[in-house]
């Protein structure tokens, strides 16, 4: 029995990460049976192949090369999440996103993909990467998985809205289960018409951050410098507002007793907590909530705030 968890921010919350990697590590009794820290996934701004989420800030080549080896020196993978679905032949050679690639080449880091095209560039140019097939692709029918896992993919990531279906899953070969990723804690609508769209949008905007990066400016960054900003283009969604509970009465929504009575069962035992732009506040209660034992909660979670506070990651007043 696993329950291997890929978890958000590898730059952003990167202290936030490495404290409870600790906690993960020292603190055995406090996590469910099976919990494993498979990955953290995420980028370095400002990479234009980034994609799935807007991210802004600015990572020179230390920060980098210190994030990789804390994460790889605790046992755990960086994924990046090069899923920008608006890649041309001219963004394969961004030179930032190549310096990422060299940096992190080893037997042990992996690329969430997109892109037929950056795909098959990275397959060519960093073949010992493991690839994962993207949610952003939006693969909604069960047939999509089932063709993408007869790829060489390491992970194919399900699309959310096949979450909960359970007469569909039964449909993935039971030997490639344990290769299909779950999203648990969406915060999107199911059905979402607007999502496609929405990650070609981000995807542009990771691509005009990049050119204002490049371009030295120290005004604030203006997406209206590169593009034109219209209700056409613009993402208006409501689900941004939503908290770590009001997430869990989603049709979409897998709790911790959906993974560990139904799915593990089943024989799937990857899953995704999102969270890649969210507060300290929303990653306690979502780490704490899948992967701690229930009665452990108040526990841990005191826990973690000692340790966060400690390493001023976090500041409570007295």
């Amino acid at each position: 029995m696993r329950a291997r968890f890929h978890l958000p921010g590898i730059s952003k919350n990167f202290a936030f990460n490495v404290v409870f990697a600790q906690m993960f590590k020292n603190c055995p009794d406090y996590f469910r049976e099976g919990a494993e820290i498979a990955s953290f996934f995420g980028t370095f701004p400002p990479a234009a192949w980034n994609g799935g989420r807007s991210v802004i800030g600015r990572c020179d080549e230390g920060f980098i090369k210190q994030v990789l080896r804390v994460y790889n020196n605790l046992g755990i993978p960086v994924r990046f999440t090069f899923t920008n679905p608006c890649i041309t032949e001219e963004l394969l050679h961004d030179e930032f996103c190549n310096k990422i690639l060299e940096l992190a080449y080893n037997d042990m880091n992996e690329v969430i993909v997109n892109s037929p095209l950056l795909e098959d560039y990275i397959r060519d140019k960093y073949p010992n990467y493991k690839l994962t097939s993207s949610t952003c692709k939006r693969l909604d029918t069960i047939d999509g998985p089932i063709n993408e896992l007869k790829k060489d993919y390491h992970i194919v990531v399900l699309d959310y809205d096949l979450n909960n279906k359970f007469d569909l899953l039964e449909k993935i070969p039971a030997e490639d289960r344990n290769r299909v990723e779950i999203l648990c804690n969406t915060l999107c609508n199911p059905k979402c018409k607007r999502r496609k769209e929405h990650y070609r949008l981000i995807g542009e905007f990771s691509i005009a951050y990049n050119e204002y990066v490049k371009s030295g400016k120290t005004t604030p960054f203006d997406i209206n410098e590169y593009y034109e900003i219209n209700e056409a283009n613009t993402i208006h969604c409501e689900c941004y507002g939503r908290n770590a509970f009001d997430i869990r009465k989603l049709a979409n929504h897998v709790s911790p007793d959906d993974i560990w009575d139904k799915y593990i069962p089943m024989g799937f035992e990857q899953f995704k907590i999102e969270g890649r732009m969210a507060g300290r506040v929303f990653l306690t209660e979502n780490y704490l909530y899948y992967m701690v034992k229930p009665e452990c909660r108040d526990e841990a979670r005191l826990m973690l705030l000692y340790n966060l506070e400690k390493n001023g990651i976090i500041r409570i007043d007295k």
